[in-house]
């Protein structure tokens, strides 16, 4: 096995009170800088990254050809219907923005707390919501049908000098997801702004030289810079913290504040917020896992890293379980016979095989961390991550359709199935996703370079080397 191969559950399993570390191999600042940059600096990514890219970029482009088909048809190559009026785009939209949750809770909410395990992961989480904000962003545009007014969801005056209107909570997430997208941009670019600037010095063309300087800022590492920096990065972590909590409750008041059955709860906001962090760190480790491979990052994205993102995922997956039976049991203790027929219809309806493979992604599968050997075995935590999101694209499928389609009117119930333009659709939003992370992964440092060092050299200060650490992966990789 080669020396990057490296275990560190190996320090926990000889001594339950130590910690295992979080930079694996013997290392000095200059080896993790080689170590990160190498990704970078290579004349060819592998060449899988060339396949990935190319599949990716086919989905984008399909994601482009169906909204333009979408604008020159209407929204009738949707499968909507009467009752359904609102279909894939709507789950796809809150399912990204669920998406983008876990970037923001790794980098500000943990950076808050000081918690150093974050440094190996926070900027590939960090990028990871940027590019699903994107992507939910995609579609409140294109779900109007009206492409041409959909300025009317913005706070400016239309043609007739009439406003939005402010009570209504489409206008509501304007306002929650392009102040967590600009919040959240800003903070990821503060935290790229010393690592561009490491790549500028260390660049070789003239090319990179000016691209790197350019958005580097013009970063010298002097003290005074490093004492603002630190302070501005502080205060946008202060600032980002209440979004993980604001952006998916306000998309929750989507549902909430309506009168549908099924909808008209007050356990939405916190339910909602649960579920978003879940599907978030989920698909957090179902990318890392195989980019720590892929591009031979294992000793900085360590088995303590993908771990404690999987403890995450049972907490959040536990509540998400919680929440769904709450809701019965609420709709069963307020006798109301219209809330009660809504939820036994989700569970025993036309849509009960969405319920129950709901259940058994989101509430069974995660159950699997409680046993170590689970939570430290890659190719078995990434495939309860794959589970654990499309048990999340099926959570909103279900509030969505099953609610809509059988409302306070028999006459008008209608059974929903999506087109090969939804489908089309949705896999190109995740072509757009993967593209943007690739491309990432190809022109930008995936680890924060300067956090990483700093946990080292904190942790050599306390007379901690990592080189007695070293053993093999073996059956955990």
């Amino acid at each position: 096995m080669s020396g990057a191969a490296v275990v560190d559950t190996i320090n926990t399993q000889d001594d339950p009170t130590q910690r295992a570390p979080l930079i694996l191999g013997d290392r000095d600042l200059r080896a993790i800088t080689e170590g990160v940059v190498q990704v970078l600096e290579a004349e060819k990514p592998p060449k899988i990254w060339y396949a990935l890219f190319a599949v990716s970029l086919g989905f984008t482009s399909l994601l482009g050809l169906c909204i333009a088909y979408l604008f020159v048809t209407g929204t009738g190559v949707w499968g909507l219907n009467n009752p359904v009026n609102w279909g894939w785009a709507i789950v796809n939209f809150v399912w990204w923005v669920g998406i983008g949750h876990a970037g923001t809770l790794i980098s500000a909410i943990l950076y808050l707390f000081r918690q150093k395990w974050r440094t190996g992961i926070n900027r590939a989480a960090e990028a990871m919501t940027i590019f699903a904000v994107i992507c939910a962003g995609t579609f409140p545009g294109i779900h109007v049908g009206r492409i041409w007014v959909v300025f009317y969801m913005f706070p400016i005056p239309n043609q007739m000098d009439m406003w939005p209107q402010f009570r209504s909570p489409l206008l509501w997430d304007v306002f929650a997801v392009n102040t967590y997208f600009t919040v959240s941009l800003l903070f990821w670019y503060m935290g790229l702004i010393p690592d561009l600037a490491t790549v500028r010095d260390r660049a070789t063309t003239r090319v990179r030289q000016l691209a790197y300087g350019l958005f580097s800022l013009g970063w010298r590492g002097s003290n005074r810079q490093w004492h603002r920096y630190e302070r501005a990065y502080l205060i946008l972590a202060a600032l980002a913290t209440p979004l993980v909590l604001s952006v998916h409750s306000v998309v929750s008041f989507d549902f909430a504040v309506s009168q549908v059955p099924g909808w008209h709860t007050t356990i939405f906001p916190p339910y909602f917020v649960a579920g978003a962090i879940f599907s978030g760190f989920a698909m957090v480790v179902t990318l890392l896992a195989p980019a720590r491979a892929l591009f031979n990052l294992r000793d900085f994205i360590t088995l303590r890293h993908l771990e404690n993102m999987n403890k995450v995922i049972l907490l959040t997956g536990s509540l998400v379980g919680l929440a769904y039976g709450t809701e019965f049991f609420i709709a069963w203790y307020s006798g109301n016979e219209v809330e009660a027929f809504a939820f036994n219809a989700r569970a025993f309806g036309h849509y009960g095989w969405a319920y129950w493979i709901m259940i058994s992604c989101n509430v069974i599968s995660p159950q699997f961390f409680w046993f170590k050997w689970c939570r430290t075995n890659v190719p078995f935590m990434v495939v309860i991550c794959i589970f654990v999101n499309i048990g999340m694209w099926f959570e909103r499928f279900v509030i969505i359709i099953t609610s809509l389609s059988a409302d306070f009117t028999p006459a008008a119930w209608d059974y929903y199935s999506p087109t090969w333009v939804d489908v089309c659709t949705y896999l190109g939003s995740l072509g757009l996703f993967m593209t943007l992370f690739l491309l990432f992964c190809r022109f930008l440092p995936m680890i924060a370079i300067s956090e990483v060092q700093g946990v080292h050299m904190a942790h050599q200060h306390h007379g901690h080397g990592h080189g007695d650490h070293a053993a093999t992966e073996g059956t955990t990789a």
